[in-house]
């Protein structure tokens, strides 16, 4: 039998799927980071279940407990407090062992604060970047954001609330205008998402806020000039290689992206 991985809602309990319900009970056993968390969302559901405590400082013992009962054919399942167990939650040590082990694995998909963030953020991109937690220390957070700013795309991370006025002040400090989206208490009654340059963030987080927190962090704006520099100089060179004499093809691209013709023409030669 196998070990399916339920991903819970990250706040709406109403967010759970059809699926992740029924897994949840036909299972003989459900892992639960915080049996208390896990027996309300049952609850609200009307399931019973036998939940039993996988959190991180018991993940080695669990295991290998686990192990024994996924061979003589047990039906688990295993679940985080919000979200998808193995992010940043408890369920990764598991879900390699069983796989070694020769079990069959499966996952129940459901909601993810890290696509919800993003999307609700309007910063979202062809591709994005999951950081987890920043870093705490600051010499962390500095390389993390010299790392993003080479990145050039959105990225998201978790933060707690205490620590959330002086991430928000090292990210002002790197750049005052890097565009960033604070999500509190994401699906959840007291909903907010406040978006704005770091900042103006940083003076509107001053003090420490409640509700969980997931950051989204847009491209800063010295790199997306950067970027659209770059791609006009391509533009240049492709029509140069296209036939078009290059001040031409300077000009025509200049006009496009508002920027110096004879600073294009030059960067092309």
């Amino acid at each position: 039998m196998p070990l399916v991985v339920c991903a819970t809602p990250i706040g709406n309990l109403e967010d759970v799927t059809l699926r992740v319900l029924r897994e949840l009970g036909e299972a003989d056993l459900v892992l639960c980071e915080d049996t208390r968390r896990t027996r309300i969302l049952l609850d609200r559901h009307g399931i019973r279940a036998r939940l039993v405590s996988y959190e991180r400082f018991s993940e080695a013992r669990r295991t290998a407990e686990v192990l024994p009962l996924l061979d003589a054919g047990q039906r688990i399942a295993l679940v985080s407090d919000a979200g998808l167990p193995g992010v940043n939650d408890p369920g990764a040590r598991l879900i390699a062992a069983a796989l070694e082990a020769g079990a069959e694995v499966t996952v129940a998909p459901g909601p993810s604060a890290v696509e919800t963030a993003l999307v609700r953020s309007g910063l979202a991109g062809e591709r994005y970047a999951f950081v987890g937690y920043v870093p705490r220390a600051e010499p962390g957070r500095a390389a993390l954001w010299r790392q993003l700013a080479d990145w050039g795309g959105p990225a998201v991370a978790f933060e707690s609330p205490a620590r959330l006025p002086r991430t928000l002040a090292s990210l002002a400090a790197a750049d005052p205008a890097w565009p960033v989206a604070v999500c509190r208490e994401l699906t959840k009654r007291y909903e907010e998402v406040v978006s704005g340059g770091a900042g103006e963030l940083a003076a509107r987080f001053a003090q420490p806020p409640r509700g969980e927190i997931t950051l989204v962090l847009g491209s800063p704006p010295a790199r997306e000039d950067a970027r659209s520099a770059e791609h006009a100089r391509a533009a240049v060179g492709a029509l140069v290689a296209a036939g078009t004499p290059r001040r031409v093809a300077a000009r025509v691209v200049a006009d496009l992206a508002g920027v110096s013709a004879n600073a294009l023409y030059d960067a092309s030669l």
